[in-house]
Order: C-alpha cells, then structure tokens, then sequence
C-alpha cells in the first residue's frame, strides 16, 4: 500500500486516546482483556456520560471477540449491552470496544447482600426489586431467543444493572463472547464448543454431554440465577474446580444438583437414557442416595414457601428435562409477575442505590484478579471474584432480524461503527 496513504488514514482514524480519559480507571480483567472507565475528553465531554473502555488482550482478534462484535452490531434491546464503537490501533494492533458504562452487576450486587445477611444489617430495597430484575433478565434472553441466539454464558456476574443516569435500574445482558446463533448450524453445537456455561449454571443436559442443546440451557441458567437473588448463596454451588477440559461430563457439579433437586426420575425426563453420558451416570450414581433430596427443602431452609408463586416460577425454570423446561416468553406471562408488587423499568424504584460503585484497580489487583471477574459493558469490570463466576414493563418484540452473521463480518472495513484500514492484518486466538 501507498506509504502517503498509510499516513493519511492513520493520521484520520479516530484514537481512543485522543477521544477518551480512562488511564488510571481500570476496573476490571478476565480472561479476555482490560477494562476502564472513561469519559469523553473535556472539549467532547458535553453531557459527563460514561462509558466503559474493553481493550482485547493479545494483539488481533479472538474467534470470541469476533463473535461478540458481529452479534453486537446487529443487537438492539433495552435489556442487552449496546455496542457503541471498536476501535483498531494500528500502532500497537489492539482492538478497543466501546460500551455505555453499568455500574453495578448482579454479582456484586448479591455479594453485598450476603454480607449484610451475614452482619444482620438490613438494606432497603424495593419489594419488587428481585421481581423486576428477573422479568428484564427474562425480557433480555427472548428478544435473543425469538432471534436465533444462544447467550450461553448466564451468571450474575454478565448481568449488569446501570446506576446513575437515564437508564437508572435497567437490566443489561453482557458478554456475548460465546453466544451463537442456533438456528442452522452446520454442525452440532457440542462439536463446535464442547463446554459451555460457567459450571455453576450449567445445565444437566450439558453435563451429560448432549450435542445437540437448545435454549432452555440459558434458562436453566436464569433458574440458576433467580434462585441466588432469592438466597443470596449459589444453588449449585461446587467446591471443585472447573476442570478445563473438552468434556463437558463433571461428577461433582451433577453431585451437587441431585443433592438440591432429587435424583431425575426416568418418568420426568424420558430422554434422559438417550445421554451420552448417562453409562457413566448409572456407574457413578444411586439413586438411593438422594430419595431426600428435592428443591422444596432447599428453598424451605431460606424461607422461600413451596406454595409462593415464586418458587412455582424457579421450579419452571429448574426443571431437568430440557424439553419440559418454561421457555422465556412462557415465563414472562406467569402468574408471579402478575401479582402485586409488579416489575418496574427502574428496579431501583427511584430508592437511594445503596450498593457501592466500582473500585479502580492498581497493577498489584490486577495481577491477582479472578479471570472470572464479573462483567460490565460486555467486559471485565470487576477486581474479580469467587464464582466459577409501578408501571408494568413492556414485552419489547423483537426489532432486528438477525441474519446469519458470520464471524468475518466483524472486520468489515467500511462499516461506520469501525475505525480502521484495509492495511491490517490480524491474527485469531482460539
């Protein structure tokens, strides 16, 4: 390429450092890049909006970061993150993403919770506020669902919760990075990403290795989730770690749902015999040694009543058979969200947010964050973490159609939203 030219479209293309102050404001790291809190710089700034700043790691694009941005683009809903801009800098190849800011997520947000609990210190919220949070959340996954698209990766650290502002108490589904579409892959989705779901809030399907998953695998996760908001503590909390292999089969976790659930009988979940990995399950298991086991007792212990309309909601959504399990549009018409108090816009309800704002980290905090650290604006904007991870609102229908978006689509160089060249090139991390 023509070295003046070079020049010229380097010297034309927007840089985050010229258009945002963010150095000394990181808030977060994961697995998959540094996060800050920037402003616009004082002669752009005309409103004081924040936003969050995610610098991929690495130099180029992950196949994860690829999917992200293509997905993004597309995605329009008040319950998912906006992608707002990405930045390519030529100069030391980094790819920057930009987001409207959330100051607070559900991991923290329950955290805080637990602590309170834990020093018999009240905290006045709405009544309504775990309501609210869970019809946004619900709101959020259908408008994926009713477009062909698998979240994947649910837990309360990839729900956001926007603080201050005009969207005060809206929910937003972050980190799309494995999302995908679902409506023809080519091959089974098991083939193409083995494991998938932080382990905590992954669905017995999934453990016994189906290859072929649907969506109820994102609302087995919410289940997951509302659980956690009624309790404040992990439903399917496992000690052990999550091992990092291609196999998706782990004793423990499934160990730790059938102590909460009861050992699936073969006349609720017929299809149960056709799993991969039940040879392994009938080996490792006896149903003997769970006969006492069931979710009312569970939820009994927190003082959640079994004939409460929410725990008939989390049983819907905690049911092991895939095929029996409430899809989101179903869920959002249930009886719990009919009853007053009813879900609000705002799950704050114009209450005092009583949950504190995100720490800047230093460079020692950033050395030993968690690469599970909880999200915001789609990235890391956490220290990190222990985990493995009114007015009625609107239904929103699906706006967009999503079409079949191919990773490459991503590094479209005449879109508007890209700040780039056709001089570059980038390498993909798997």
């Amino acid at each position: 390429m023509d070295f003046e030219y070079k020049q010229k479209t380097n010297a034309e293309r927007a840089k985050v450092e010229d258009l945002f102050d963010y150095e000394g404001c990181k808030v977060g790291r994961g697995t998959y890049g540094h996060v800050y809190k920037g402003k616009r710089k004082n002669r752009l700034n005309t409103d004081g909006r924040e936003y969050a700043l995610k610098q991929i790691e690495g130099t180029g694009i992950s196949m994860s970061a690829c999917r992200e941005i293509a997905l993004l683009r597309e995605l329009k809903h008040p319950n998912v993150i906006s992608l707002q801009k990405v930045f390519l800098s030529h100069t030391d190849r980094k790819v920057w993403l930009l987001f409207d800011y959330a100051e607070h997520d559900l991991w923290h947000i329950i955290k805080f919770h637990r602590s309170a609990k834990a020093n018999k210190k009240q905290i006045d919220v709405p009544k309504n506020m775990v309501k609210s949070l869970l019809f946004q959340i619900l709101d959020g996954i259908h408008y994926l669902h009713a477009n062909w698209v698998l979240h994947r990766d649910l837990k309360p650290a990839n729900i956001l919760v926007m603080g201050e502002g005009e969207e005060r108490g809206r929910v937003k589904i972050a980190d799309m990075g494995f999302a995908r579409l679902f409506n023809s892959p080519l091959k089974p989705l098991a083939d193409l990403d083995p494991v998938v779901v932080t382990f905590w809030y992954r669905a017995p399907e999934l453990l016994l290795g189906a290859r072929h998953y649907t969506k109820a695998i994102d609302i087995w996760a919410i289940g997951c989730i509302f659980a956690e908001l009624l309790t404040y503590e992990p439903i399917f909390h496992c000690r052990q770690e999550d091992i990092k292999t291609s196999n998706p089969y782990h004793h423990d976790q499934l160990d730790r749902i059938f102590n909460v659930m009861g050992f699936p009988q073969d006349k609720d979940w017929e299809d149960i015999r056709k799993m991969p990995e039940h040879g392994t399950l009938t080996k490792d298991f006896k149903r003997s040694n769970y006969v006492n086991c069931n979710l009312v007792k569970y939820m009994e212990k927190h003082k959640v009543k079994p004939d409460s309309k929410q725990f008939h909601l989390l049983q819907k959504l905690l049911t092991m058979d895939p095929t029996k399990r409430i899809t989101s549009e179903l869920a959002m018409k249930d009886p719990y969200f009919l009853e007053d108090p009813l879900p609000s816009q705002d799950v704050f309800e114009g209450k005092n947010i009583p949950y504190p704002k995100r720490e800047f980290l230093t460079d020692d905090d950033d050395d030993k964050a968690d690469t599970g650290a909880s999200k915001a604006g789609g990235a890391d904007q956490s220290s990190g973490h222990n985990q493995p991870p009114a007015k009625r609102v609107r239904v929103m229908p699906p706006s967009t159609h999503i079409h079949n978006v191919q990773a490459q689509q991503a590094l479209q160089f005449s879109s508007s939203n890209i700040q780039t060249s056709t001089s570059s090139t980038y390498t993909s991390r798997f």
